[in-house]
């Protein structure tokens, strides 16, 4: 593998202390949570095909029961995948007349029927299903966005354990045989506009964090990962959110930065306690904060639009428009994708549409703005990148691949028969694709 010690040093600041102890060479066997082995959407070794069809570089693909928007994780051998499995059986029916108005008109999907919500484990070298574990039965009592699911949290691993969260259904330490250790059942979120639930856990260490942000009392939690009993719980005075909590070391000092509508905050990893805080952010909190260099890039993109660029050894107390703010930008952020960050080159879409914008990471000076993206339609998928490579998920299975680097150029225009709303995997020479009915491994032929 061909990676600077320099590289390798500053990535581990940004993981679990449990991936320290790998050695480099490993890097490409994991995938352990949603945003990648270093939480920015890039696979540094990895090199999958440019070019694929149904009929091209289709390794293998199966279907998956069920529907879920959630990314796949990898540790090693085997895929773990969530998803939420109608069943036949009728449900209590709900009283909808106390609920908030601000919930209809909107394009809703609802259920009466019982859900088995399960948690997969796939072998990665030829698609066998290795076994499907129930962790609870049970009728949604929300509605989700017609373009949601009730299995929308991407789980996590240590490579021991797997933490599967399914929001209002709770979260489970399963073991790689699927045997649930623990379970902890946090209640019932109460959604903005019933849009339904998609905030992952992150897993630093020996500690599970969890962003509890919607109507009701809001809070933020770390957990003990071996028992599922909480180390600190903090109450938060924010309506709903959608971001991933995401952890970075600072002065030697992990932080977890939970951005959302009314303030970025962030939080010391060990006590809970408030380091400080940011206003900024536009309605509907989603991209998932990173960072390069020591600076954090936080951005959101409903009714509005807000890029800020936090230079972390100075944030402490109040930052809101401090010289801790390096650059700020107002124009053409993601409402849901998150963005990646790469070298010098921060990458980030428009709204929920094929626009890709390039900018220097470091000056925010702009490379390239809003470049068009021709059949993309919506786009739920996070940015990732591999290579010199930038790879872009439609949700009606169209994918670009674009050249990484300051100038824009498409390097091909990929099409699968199934929609994706799941951001994509890639270890090695692999990229998997989760779509509403199959997974897909994508490799070379």
């Amino acid at each position: 593998m061909k990676k600077s010690v320099i590289l390798i040093a500053c990535v581990f600041v940004v993981t679990g202390s449990f991936l320290q102890a790998q050695s480099a060479s490993d890097i490409e066997k994991y995938w352990h949570q949603w945003r990648g082995p270093f939480m920015t959407g890039v696979s540094p070794d990895g090199d999958p095909p440019v070019e694929w069809g149904e009929t091209k570089n289709v390794k293998w693909k199966i279907a998956i029961p069920g529907k879920g928007h959630s990314t796949p994780i990898i540790w090693g051998d085997k895929i773990f995948i969530l998803t939420a499995v109608e069943t036949d059986k009728e449900g209590q029916a709900l009283d909808q007349s106390s609920e908030p108005q601000h919930g209809r008109g909107m394009p809703l999907t609802r259920t009466t029927k019982i859900h088995r919500f399960v948690v997969m484990a796939v072998n990665r070298d030829d698609g066998r299903i290795l076994w499907q574990k129930t962790v609870k039965e049970e009728m949604p009592q929300e509605g989700t966005h017609e373009f949601g699911s009730w299995a929308s949290h991407s789980p996590v691993t240590d490579g021991e354990h797997v933490y599967a969260y399914f929001g209002s259904r709770g979260l489970y330490c399963l073991d790689f045989e699927g045997q649930i250790k623990w379970e902890r059942d946090f209640g019932q979120l109460s959604k903005r506009m019933n849009f339904g639930e998609g905030s992952s856990p992150a897993l630093f260490g020996d500690k599970i964090i969890i962003t509890w942000d919607h109507e009701g009392q809001s809070f933020i939690v770390a957990l003990d990962k071996k028992t599922g009993k909480d180390i600190w719980k903090v109450d938060r005075d924010e309506g709903t959110s959608w971001a991933t909590p995401y952890v970075v070391e600072v002065n030697g000092k992990p932080q977890v930065i939970a951005s959302a509508t009314k303030l970025i905050r962030s939080y010391d990893l060990e006590t809970g306690e408030q380091i400080w805080e940011c206003g900024g952010m536009t309605q509907n909190a989603i991209p998932m904060p990173l960072t390069a260099d020591g600076i954090l890039y936080v951005m959101s993109g409903f009714r509005g639009n807000a890029l800020l660029a936090i230079q972390l050894a100075k944030a402490k107390g109040n930052i809101t428009d401090s010289d801790a703010i390096v650059w700020k930008h107002d124009k053409d952020t993601p409402y849901t994708p998150s963005p990646m960050i790469q070298g010098n080159y921060l990458y980030f879409l428009r709204g929920n549409n094929g626009n890709l914008s390039c900018f220097d990471a470091k000056t925010g000076t702009p490379l390239y703005t809003a470049q068009k993206l021709e059949g993309m339609g919506n786009i739920f998928a996070s940015l990732v990148g591999a290579k010199d490579r930038i790879y872009v998920t439609g949700q009606k299975g169209t994918f670009y691949v674009v050249k990484q680097g300051p100038e824009f150029a498409t390097l091909a225009k990929n099409i699968l028969e199934d929609n994706f709303n799941a951001s994509p995997v890639v270890l090695g020479k692999q990229l998997f694709l989760r779509g509403y009915k199959y997974l897909y491994c994508i490799e070379e032929e």
